[in-house]
């Protein structure tokens, strides 16, 4: 757990604006260092090591963060599941079906969201009227 408290602090740093102006200073710095440098290998090099390993970082980092974000949305749609009664309580296991299960049931959510979308196209095309957008 101390590696997702650890990345969870990383996260937030990184994608904060102080973190994003310190990089853009950073690449300016190198950029007027090349006339020092004469604008070598070594110089390239410096940019070229430190963003590769940065990047290869960040994946790790950004993968971390969205699992966790990922798993927090699935508990909160299972809690809304749970807690509705028109809800179907068998949506809560749907991480143990196989690719050909959930294939089935995305067709018949399919199929049933479409009649409701011809439901809907046919009161568009009855109702005429220009929408005004600055309605509420």
């Amino acid at each position: 757990m101390k590696f997702a408290k650890i990345s969870q602090k990383l996260a937030l740093w990184a994608g904060s604006p102080k973190t994003f102006m310190g990089a853009l200073i950073l690449i300016f710095l190198w950029g007027l260092s090349g006339p020092i440098f004469g604008y070598n290998d070594t110089w390239q090099l410096i940019i070229n090591t430190s963003t590769t390993i940065i990047t290869f970082l960040m994946v790790f980092l950004i993968q971390n963060t969205q699992n966790r974000d990922t798993d927090i949305l699935h508990l909160k749609i299972d809690e809304l599941l749970r807690v509705n009664k028109e809800a179907q309580n068998a949506m809560l296991g749907l991480e143990s079906l196989d690719l050909k299960q959930l294939e089935a049931l995305r067709r018949h959510y399919r199929a049933m969201g479409e009649k409701d979308v011809h439901a809907l196209e046919g009161l568009a095309t009855a109702s005429k009227r220009k929408q005004d957008w600055n309605e509420c």
